[in-house]
């Protein structure tokens, strides 16, 4: 059975990565450091990309229901970050707290606008405190990796972060161009998923333990390694090659997967 993360589970783990993340970039020899999985950025790069991130998804949720996201202007002052050191930890610290504040104010259940309308996750702002973990969580990796020491993933955050991956990034109504598949994910922590490619789209499912023990259908590839390999090599932070994953079946599906865009 799997133990989703709930609402306040969420916030506490958005802080703790945060604060992984300021740590990250407060040890780093310059703000200059090339961050290898983030081709062309810095270090600051990584830092005002997820700043602004948040403070546009604490206007996303501050905003509640509406059919398109937030002016720029709203949540962007046009300054950018700081690029100073310590004023930039600073605004980093801000950019959390607006997310965080917001989504307390909001609770979880309010609407929201999202980009995933189309997934089987809802549009509200529990779903959107779901989606930053992971992203903050990742981009902890980046920061980690260009200092040349990445951790992986904690497991209560990889296991929730590759549930919501399936279900909010993966899942769509959007017909699948290639012919139909099922792909089965099985983390070493106990979890499985298995997401069905058809014309009907894409539709995410939990697995029960032992995995399609009792499912008619075989999936025609899977993959297996670690929660946090599992969220890293759906972010193209592991290749499919890598040692770290285990693949079987065919794996070219996963090459169209990667390529495949259902909102182009």
């Amino acid at each position: 059975m799997h133990k989703l993360l709930t609402f306040s589970d969420h916030l506490r783990v958005i802080d703790e990565r945060s604060a992984a993340f300021r740590a990250a970039v407060a040890a780093a020899p310059s703000l200059d450091v090339p961050v290898p999985s983030c081709p062309d950025w810095t270090l600051f790069d990584l830092v005002q990309h997820l700043g602004m991130g948040r403070r546009r998804t604490a206007a996303i949720v501050a905003a509640g229901p509406a059919d398109a996201p937030p002016e720029k202007a709203v949540w962007d002052d046009g300054t950018g970050a700081p690029r100073e050191r310590e004023a930039l930890l600073a605004w980093w610290t801000e950019s959390v707290e607006r997310l965080t504040s917001a989504l307390r104010e909001a609770g979880p259940d309010r609407g929201c606008w999202t980009f995933w309308g189309d997934s089987q996750s809802p549009e509200t702002s529990g779903a959107w405190a779901r989606r930053q973990v992971t992203e903050i969580a990742v981009h902890t990796y980046d920061a980690q990796l260009a200092l040349g020491d990445p951790k992986p993933l904690p497991d209560e955050v990889a296991l929730d972060g590759f549930d919501d991956c399936q279900f909010t990034l993966c899942s769509t109504d959007v017909a699948w161009p290639h012919e139909p598949a099922v792909v089965d994910y099985h983390a070493t922590e106990g979890r499985s998923w298995r997401l069905r490619l058809s014309r009907d789209g894409a539709q995410a499912a939990r697995l029960g333990a032992p995995a399609a023990s009792a499912d008619p259908d075989t999936a025609d590839v899977s993959a297996r390694g670690t929660a946090s390999d599992l969220v890293l090599f759906f972010y193209g932070r592991i290749p499919p090659d890598s040692p770290k994953l285990e693949l079987d079946g065919d794996r070219r599906i996963f090459d169209q997967l990667i390529a495949w865009d259902p909102s182009a």
